[in-house]
């Protein structure tokens, strides 16, 4: 009789564990099925701030994959004819001059820009200033020096270089001919027929190779890449204004046509910003 009721006990002990696991198995799968819901309802930026958003856990993981398959710091077109650019200047108007007449100007003349102009514009933007280790430093931040950013200058209207879309070299501040030819109507129709595009003397395109931040930062690296996006803008933005020019930043385009433009995936590397520059 006793080990009859010890044998009762011994199942009702192993039915009472069983029915708690199914229980919070239960509990688990509603509520893995209440969460994916909610996640489905949040809007894309919602999930991008979430999905980039940095623990100490991710922290971890990200330092111990730095280093690991770092992609090029570079990237060059070795069989493009390359133009040598004039030395930048390091003379002009105060800073603070330049940061009270910046404004976003949307009408240029058909006066043409000149190579120094040029050669000033891109410097501001991406331009070499130093060395530290193996890194080349550049004219505006990023995170960890790892510069994701390329420059693809859509020539319309400059004095001495051929209408076309060219990819400026940071390391020798020079540009790489990609294609001659007038592109006007392409960029305005890719930018959502906005005029300035077609108008303007020069429309530089920032693209971004995701990989270069990515490596070391993981999704959370998609962040920085949009903030440098702003810094290398705003410098050409200011440069534009030293130099007495106009210029205006622009997010809206339509990604695809843009990146077909210039050969691009999309996926590996993708236009991020366009900027246009011309002559008042």
């Amino acid at each position: 009789m006793a080990k009859r009721s010890t044998s009762l006990i011994t199942v009702a002990v192993v039915v009472s564990f069983a029915t708690m696991a199914l229980t919070f198995a239960w509990l688990r799968l509603t509520s893995g099925e209440e969460e994916a819901d909610v996640y489905e309802k949040k809007t894309i930026g919602q999930r991008f701030h979430e999905e980039t958003t940095l623990t100490w856990r991710k922290a971890t993981a990200e330092t111990l994959s730095f280093k690991i398959n770092r992609p090029a710091q570079f990237k060059t077109y070795s069989d493009a004819e390359t133009l040598a650019l004039p030395k930048p200047s390091f003379q002009g108007p105060s800073f603070e001059n330049v940061l009270q007449n910046r404004r976003s100007k949307r009408n240029y003349s058909t006066t043409p820009l000149t190579m120094v102009q040029l050669s000033q514009l891109l410097f501001a933007a991406q331009g070499s200033t130093g060395k530290s280790f193996n890194t080349l430093l550049r004219t505006s931040p990023s995170g960890g020096a790892l510069y994701p950013f390329e420059i693809y200058p859509i020539v319309h209207n400059i004095e001495g270089l051929e209408p076309g879309i060219y990819h400026y070299d940071v390391r020798r501040h020079q540009l790489e001919r990609l294609m001659t030819g007038d592109i006007r109507r392409e960029i305005t129709a890719a930018g959502l027929q906005q005029e300035m595009l077609g108008e303007a003397a020069v429309v530089f395109i920032l693209t971004a190779i995701f990989d270069r931040s990515r490596f070391k930062y993981g999704e959370r690296g998609l962040r920085y890449i949009y903030m440098e996006a702003g810094h290398i803008s705003q410098n050409i933005a200011l440069q534009a204004t030293s130099l007495g020019l106009g210029s205006v930043p622009m997010g809206a385009f339509l990604d695809e046509a843009v990146n077909h433009l210039l050969g691009l995936d999309g996926e590996q590397e993708a236009a991020i910003y366009l900027h246009p520059v011309g002559v008042l």
